[in-house]
C-alpha cells in the first residue's frame, strides 16, 4: 500500500482507504454479520489500509458501531473520517445545534474520543459558505482536540469552489468516477489551497466493477437507477473494454484513473468481502499511463460532459 498527504492536515493516508456504508447495513448493501464485518477491517489493516469513511446514518449507526469494536486496540493506526447531517435515527437535519451532539453519539460508538474528520453530509447548498454558524463550531472542536480537520462531503465542483473560496476547510470528499468527471474542475484549488480530497462513490455503486449488464436488477439504495438508466449506464460500460484489453481489472483501471490525479489524497470504495478487498487494494500495484488517462478523459468529454448521469 502506498500513502499520500490528506493535504495539509499533517495526516497521511492509505490510497485506497475503506468506504464503510456497508457495515451492518443489511437494508442497502445485503447480508454480512457482525463477525465479519470486523474480520473485513482487520484484514484491511493488515492489508496497509489506514483510513476508514464511516458517518451516523450508515446501518442506523451500526457501522459507527462495528468499526469501533474491530478498532479496539488499533485505534493508533487509523485515520477516522465520520460526518454530520444524516443522523442515526434516519432523519436529515443539519441544525448547528445538533453538531456536537452527533459528534459525541459517533466518538461512542467508535469508541474513541476523537475523529480525525468530519464532514458536513452532503448538505444544503448555503452551508457550505463560510458565514453558516458550523464553521464557528468545527474550530471550536478542533481546539477542544475532538476533531483533527473538517469539512464537507458533495458532489459538484460548484460546491467544491463553494467550500474551497469561503470556508478553511482542510479535507473535502467529492464524489468523482470515470462517468462522473465534472468535479475535476476545482481539483487544482483544492491542491493550491492544501485541502485533502477524498474520493467517493469511485466505482459508480458497482458499475465500475464491469460485473454488471443491461439485465442487472438492484435492491436497496442502488434501486434508485430506473431500467433506462441501467441501461444507459450498460451502453457506456461496453465503450470502456479498451480499459480490459491487457488483462486489467475494470475496478484496477477504474480505481488508477482517480488516483492518476495528485490532487487526490485517497478512494474510499465499499467493501464487502475479503476478496474485494483485494481487488480494490490491487490497483495501487501500478499507475496508469498518461495516454490512457486522457484516452479516459476524451471518453467522458464525447459521452457524458453534456449528458451526465443521475448518481
Amino acid at each position: 500500500m502506498k500513502y499520500r498527504p490528506l493535504g495539509n492536515t499533517g495526516i497521511h493516508v492509505s490510497e485506497v482507504g475503506f468506504g464503510s456504508w456497508q457495515l451492518g447495513n443489511r437494508k442497502d448493501w445485503g447480508e454480512m454479520n457482525d463477525d465479519e464485518a470486523i474480520r473485513l477491517v482487520h484484514e484491511a489493516i493488515n492489508q496497509g489500509c489506514n483510513f476508514f469513511d464511516t458517518a451516523p446514518n450508515y446501518g442506523l449507526g451500526k457501522s459507527e458501531e462495528l468499526l469501533g469494536k474491530a478498532l479496539v486496540g488499533k485505534r493508533d493506526q487509523v485515520i477516522i473520517n465520520t460526518k454530520f447531517g444524516h443522523h442515526s435515527n434516519n432523519t436529515q437535519n443539519f441544525d448547528v445545534n445538533l453538531l456536537r451532539q452527533s459528534l459525541e453519539g459517533s466518538l461512542k460508538r467508535l469508541n474513541t474520543d476523537y475523529v480525525d474528520s468530519i464532514l458536513l453530509h452532503n448538505p444544503p447548498f448555503h452551508f457550505l459558505n463560510g458565514e453558516s454558524p458550523h464553521y464557528e463550531l468545527l474550530e471550536r472542536l478542533k481546539e477542544e482536540g475532538k476533531i483533527r480537520a473538517y469539512g464537507a462531503s458533495v458532489d459538484s465542483s460548484v460546491e467544491l469552489f463553494e467550500l474551497l473560496e469561503t470556508t478553511n476547510s482542510q479535507v473535502i470528499e467529492v464524489m468523482y468516477n470515470i462517468f462522473h468527471q465534472e468535479p475535476a474542475k476545482a481539483f487544482q484549488l483544492a491542491k493550491y489551497k492544501g485541502v485533502g480530497l477524498i474520493i467517493k462513490v469511485p466505482l459508480d455503486s458497482g458499475w465500475l466493477s464491469g460485473k454488471y449488464n443491461a439485465q442487472s436488477s438492484f435492491e436497496g439504495v442502488r434501486g434508485r437507477w430506473s431500467k433506462e438508466q441501467i441501461e444507459t449506464r450498460a451502453k457506456l460500460l461496453s465503450k470502456l473494454r479498451f480499459l480490459t484489453n491487457d488483462g486489467t481489472a475494470m475496478v484496477q483501471a477504474a480505481l488508477r484513473y482517480i488516483l492518476a490525479c495528485q490532487e487526490v489524497s485517497t478512494v474510499i470504495p465499499g467493501t464487502k468481502s475479503i476478496q474485494q478487498l483485494y481487488e480494490n487494494n490491487s490497483a495501487t500495484e501500478k499507475e496508469m499511463s498518461l495516454d490512457m488517462v486522457k484516452k479516459i478523459q476524451r471518453f467522458w468529454e464525447k459521452e457524458l460532459q453534456n449528458q451526465p448521469l443521475p448518481w
